[in-house]
């Protein structure tokens, strides 16, 4: 905890008050809710472009049912039921953006694979993006651009990833060596070659979710940046429960109309649920060993999210072209900003620095969203985020802000879970997050709604999202 902003922030907590005082769903308090007359947000495009629908596989702990597939099966899988939910031809479509992270060397362009697996095209392009955790979200925002230039009208964009089957690479020396020996040209050369040999060569290079810059895994940055904040152990704990609660909530009412079942080869039920979410008893994650920093850290396997595999699609097109093809979209994609800042301090702080940029642009108040999907990679940066957010200290001091952003209700906050509880498969959230507020924005009867996520580099995205006047209601 060494470390100059560590230290700052640290006197930021002081500020607001102590842990005990200032509880993870007090923070989140709704006693002092305000009704204000709806409002919408003016177009910027000239476009008015769409989120017509989305869809998803079912998201899976990685070592599960999807654990022999390759990624491009998963996207493939989604990419075919988006149409088929639609009901848009092959045809419409003129381009697809895929977002992964953890990428598969045979399929480097996944999107491209993915498309011609299910059956589209060879003239319909596609290029994948990547952006760690808001892959989708720019997978997304990409079309947005596309299609606001005149390049396009209809768009398919998403994610996917598998964390079953991580790419392992030889070290950098066995590396060297096979290439040379690829070259050799004599006997004399290759023995030479082997000669140089050492065992050590053999140890492989494992995959780590962790900045280049700094070497430090994201689970390690969650753990230093809830302490600075002075978040307990039991506010991450009551956080987690409360994802999970919620998630478990919205899946037994059928709430997660984006997910579509998978029958998955070799295995012989039906995949049609997410199967992280589990409800336990705080007495349960108590008990929880401290994950990364140990043995005093407070972030556990209950309070992060887990890998995951999984993959997401959605339909982005104009309010013309998705009138022209009988479509009822659910929602406009009004406005979105990415914002980065250090990533050794501030790694996932930002939510905290995009979402008041976003509602400036819209011309919006904190208190102008009914809905709030706020990607959860960490307990403890949810509730980091929120406390900076409603710091003046912070806002005035790293923000250069006269006063702090504020905080939403509880009520309007992540009302089906989040990726605590549903999953994180990185690069296939950010569609989630789109699916869930536009369809939470048709049941709870709202009009805007904000997706916010924090991503490895330090950076985040907001987008505002508001409820189409067309979309179908559920039945």
């Amino acid at each position: 905890m060494a470390t100059y902003v560590s230290r700052n922030l640290a006197k930021c907590c002081g500020v607001l008050s102590s842990p005990t005082q200032y509880g993870a769903l007090r923070l989140l308090s709704t006693s002092n809710v305000q009704k204000y007359p709806r409002k919408t947000v003016q177009d910027r495009t000239g476009k008015n472009i769409v989120f017509v629908d989305a869809v998803r596989t079912p998201f899976l702990m990685s070592g599960t049912q999807y654990a022999k597939l390759m990624p491009h099966e998963l996207a493939r899988h989604a990419l075919m039921e988006i149409l088929k939910r639609t009901g848009v031809p092959k045809e419409v479509i003129d381009y697809i953006i895929y977002g992964t992270v953890i990428q598969e060397v045979k399929t480097s362009n996944i999107a491209r694979e993915a498309a011609l697996s299910a059956g589209f095209s060879d003239k319909t392009p596609a290029h994948t993006v990547t952006m760690a955790c808001i892959s989708s979200n720019v997978a997304m925002t990409t079309g947005i651009g596309y299609i606001a230039s005149g390049a396009y009208d209809v768009i398919l964009a998403g994610g996917v990833e598998s964390m079953s089957d991580v790419p392992i690479r030889h070290s950098r020396q066995m590396r060297s060596l096979m290439l040379k020996a690829n070259k050799a040209k004599t006997l004399p050369q290759t023995l030479s070659l082997l000669a140089s040999f050492r065992p050590s060569f053999l140890v492989p290079e494992l995959p780590s979710v962790a900045e280049f810059s700094s070497g430090e895994t994201m689970g390690h940055s969650g753990d230093r940046l809830a302490a600075a904040f002075a978040i307990s152990r039991k506010e991450q704990d009551d956080y987690a429960l409360r994802s999970h609660q919620l998630a478990q909530k919205a899946q037994d009412k059928g709430y997660f109309d984006d997910l579509v079942p998978f029958k998955v080869p070799g295995v012989e039920n039906i995949v049609d649920k997410d199967n992280g979410i589990r409800v336990s008893t705080p007495e349960q994650l108590a008990k929880l060993k401290p994950a990364f920093v140990k043995p005093h850290g407070t972030v556990t396997a209950a309070n992060a999210s887990f890998l995951t595999d999984g993959a997401s699609a959605c339909l982005i097109t104009t309010e013309a072209k998705a009138k022209e093809l009988g479509l009822k979209p659910k929602a406009y994609l009004r406005d979105f900003i990415y914002v980065s800042q250090d990533p050794i301090d501030q790694l996932l702080l930002g939510p905290t620095y995009a979402v008041p940029k976003v509602l400036e642009k819209a011309g919006l108040q904190l208190n102008d969203i009914d809905v709030w999907e706020v990607h959860e990679a960490f307990a403890g940066q949810i509730l980091a985020n929120l406390k900076a957010m409603d710091s003046d200290w912070f806002a005035k001091t790293y923000m250069g802000r006269s006063s702090k952003v504020g905080v939403p209700s509880l009520d309007k906050w992540n009302n089906w879970g989040g990726s605590l509880s549903i999953g994180h498969p990185f690069a296939a959230t950010g569609v989630r997050l789109a699916a869930h507020t536009s369809n939470r924005l048709i049941r709870e009867d709202g009009q805007l709604g904000l997706i916010a996520a924090c991503a490895a580099g330090g950076q985040g995205v907001a987008m505002i999202v508001e409820r189409h006047p067309d979309a179908p209601a559920f039945k």
